[in-house]
C-alpha cells in the first residue's frame, strides 16, 4: 500500500467514467457537457472498459481495496455491468449517480458485482428538485432509489448539495431518511472555489448544530473524522471539506479523469498526471508519482490568509501540470 508523504495511505480510487450528464444542476462545475441522449459506447476521448479494468487491476497491487465510480452522469456508460463485473473481486464496488437509468439496470448491476450507490437527490418538491437540476427527471430518479433498493443495495445514499437554494430542504430530507427504511442522508457542503459563487455558501456549523439538537445519538466516522447523526432512526452524514483541515488531513483517495489523467486532490487540476498508453508500466508508475505528491488540500495546498479566507500556497502556484484539463 502506499503511503504520502503527510503518512496516508491511499485505499480508494474515484474513477469517473465520462464527463457527459444529462443534468444541469446549478452547482455543476460542468454543467450541460456532452451528448446526453442515452447510454452508449465509450466516446474517443473516454477511457474504454478495458483501460479501466487495467487500471484498477495494476492498483490492487499497491492495496487499493475500493473504487467508486463517478462522472458526469457514469450510467450513460453502456458498458458499465461489464465493468463492474470485471472489477477486481477484491475491491467493494460503489456508484454516484442521478439515479435517472437505475430503474431498468439496479438489478444488472447487483449482478455484475455492485456493493453500494449514491443517488443525488437535492429535493423532494418536483418543482424545487427542477430548478435546482434543470431536469424534468424527479420522478425517474424517485423511482430509480426504489429500485436500488429493491435490488439490495440498501442503504442507498441521498447526496444533497448544501447551498443557498437547498438549505431549506433539509428537515423535509431528514424526516424522509427516518419514514423510509433502506435509505440515508448525505448532506455535502457546497465548495464555492469550484464554481465561484460564494454568496451560496452556507453556514455548515448551524446545520451541524441543528442536527446535534435533533439527533438521537451522534457519532463520528473514521474516513475525514465526518459526524454521522441519527435522527428518528433515520442516519444523516455531513461531508464537510471546506476550509477544514481535518477532512483533508484524512483524505485516501486518488481520482481518476474520464480521459485517463491521475490527480491527488479532487479539487485541484494543477496535479494532473497522464498514464500515457495505459500500459500496466505507466499505470504503476504514474500513480507512484502521484501518490508521492499528494498534499491535503486545506492546510497545505490552500492556507489561510489572517481575514478568515484561504489562499493558494505560494509553493504551488504556477506548479508544473500535464495538461490544463477540468476535471470529472
Amino acid at each position: 500500500m502506499l503511503e504520502d508523504g503527510f503518512g496516508r495511505e491511499v485505499t480508494g480510487v474515484r474513477v469517473s467514467l465520462t464527463d457527459r450528464c444529462n443534468f444541469d444542476c446549478v452547482y455543476c462545475h460542468n454543467e450541460g457537457l456532452g451528448d446526453t441522449r442515452g447510454p452508449m459506447a465509450a466516446r474517443d476521448h473516454e477511457m474504454s472498459a478495458d483501460d479501466v479494468v487495467r487500471f484498477l487491476d495494476v492498483v490492487e497491487g499497491f492495496g487499493v481495496d475500493a473504487v467508486k465510480f463517478t462522472g458526469g452522469e457514469p450510467m450513460l456508460r453502456d458498458d458499465l455491468e461489464e465493468i463492474v463485473r470485471r472489477t477486481p473481486d477484491s475491491m467493494e464496488v460503489s456508484l454516484t449517480t442521478n439515479g435517472t437509468f437505475l430503474p431498468e439496470r439496479a438489478d444488472a448491476l447487483v449482478e455484475a458485482g455492485l456493493d453500494r450507490v449514491n443517488v443525488s437527490q437535492d429535493a423532494l418538491d418536483e418543482e424545487a428538485f427542477r430548478e435546482v437540476t434543470q431536469s424534468g427527471a424527479y420522478g425517474r430518479v424517485i423511482e430509480g432509489v426504489k429500485a436500488a433498493v429493491e435490488a439490495g443495495l440498501d442503504p442507498v445514499k441521498l447526496n444533497m448539495v448544501l447551498f443557498e437554494e437547498t438549505k431549506g430542504y433539509v428537515p423535509e430530507m431528514v424526516d424522509y431518511v427516518a419514514e423510509n427504511d433502506g435509505l440515508q442522508l448525505q448532506l455535502i457542503e457546497f465548495m464555492p472555489e469550484l464554481v465561484g459563487k460564494p454568496e451560496w455558501a452556507v453556514d455548515i456549523d448551524a446545520v451541524h448544530d441543528w442536527l446535534a439538537g435533533r439527533a438521537d445519538r451522534v457519532e463520528s466516522r473514521e474516513m475525514h473524522d465526518r459526524k454521522r447523526y441519527w435522527v428518528d432512526g433515520g442516519m444523516i452524514e455531513i461531508v464537510d471539506p471546506v476550509g477544514n483541515e481535518e477532512f483533508c488531513a484524512n483524505c485516501h483517495r486518488v481520482r481518476v479523469t474520464h480521459e485517463g489523467y491521475l490527480k491527488g486532490c479532487l479539487n485541484r487540476n494543477d496535479d494532473l498526471r497522464s498514464m500515457g498508453e495505459m500500459t500496466r508500466g505507466e499505470i504503476a508508475s504514474t500513480f507512484r508519482e502521484t501518490v508521492r505528491n499528494r498534499v491535503p488540500y486545506y492546510g497545505e495546498y490552500m492556507i489561510e490568509d489572517g481575514d478568515g479566507g484561504w489562499t493558494v500556497n505560494e509553493e504551488y502556484i504556477d506548479a508544473p501540470a500535464d495538461v490544463p484539463i477540468a476535471d470529472d
